[in-house]
């Protein structure tokens, strides 16, 4: 069959990707044929580069109902997918990115029970006077990449020495986040304000690494950290936020 028979019977089709678990990705577009993409696995390896995806996509689902897309063949022109790895499907309104509202986490809920444990209360503000850099060394806290909703926190653990030098702290954050969009130049807090020094970083909270592109203000506690886990941070933050605006 010549070139030309070839393309009339395996048209082009146009379609766009979502990231899986991701509520306020845009989705990319993409042209599917057969001379671009001879295989599926080779189609998926392009989307894995093309939406920067933190592993290796393995899957397409359609985005209303979740349906797994097999091969090539079942793509249709138009329509949109959304490309996840190994993990499951997450049902989200993907087609009207930014429209979610998440459950699961009540900031009152953890005031009302601080304000019944007086002395958990005095013991969390404690704890938050003390600087980065405890006993050991380390200040403990978590650390989330920059519009990645699909990869876990990692725990961020440095020495002393290393909070006084914030560029090598932001060198060390480097190695360990992998951000699509190159080195770590900023850290941020979870509402988007910079953290500029050491001094600055409470322990047991948790940060968002940023490189050269804009803070991307997402759910990342809601659907990366257990809802428990949640629950204490936003109880524990909201200590320290109340110690600091109480009169000394």
């Amino acid at each position: 069959m010549s070139s030309r028979g070839l393309a009339l019977a395996h048209p082009a089709k146009n379609v766009v990707v979502y990231r899986n678990g991701d509520p306020f990705f845009h989705g990319r577009k993409f042209v599917v044929n057969q001379r671009q993409f001879l295989t599926f696995e080779a189609f998926l390896n392009e989307v894995t580069k093309s939406i920067c995806a933190p592993l290796a996509v393995r899957n397409l689902y359609t985005p209303k109902h979740g349906h797994r897309v097999a091969e090539l063949a079942d793509l249709h022109d138009g329509c949109q997918y959304v490309a996840a790895g190994f993990e499951k499907f997450q049902r989200l309104d993907y087609l009207n990115p930014g429209r979610k509202e998440l459950r699961g986490t009540n900031n009152s809920r953890g005031l009302r029970v601080a304000d019944n444990k007086p002395h958990l209360a005095a013991a969390s503000v404690k704890a938050a006077q003390a600087p980065p850099g405890g006993e050991n060394g380390t200040a403990p806290g978590s650390v989330f990449r920059n519009g990645d909703l699909l990869s876990p926190p990692f725990q961020l653990k440095i020495s002393k020495s290393t909070l006084l030098q914030w560029d090598a702290l932001l060198a060390m954050l480097t190695e360990k986040v992998d951000l699509c969009s190159g080195a770590v130049k900023r850290l941020c807090r979870l509402d988007g304000v910079q953290v500029s020094s050491g001094e600055e970083l409470v322990n047991g909270s948790y940060y968002v690494a940023v490189g050269t592109e804009e803070y991307r203000k997402l759910p990342y506690l809601e659907l990366l950290v257990p809802q428990d886990s949640v629950w204490r941070t936003l109880w524990y933050v909201g200590m320290v936020e109340r110690f600091k605006e109480s009169p000394q």
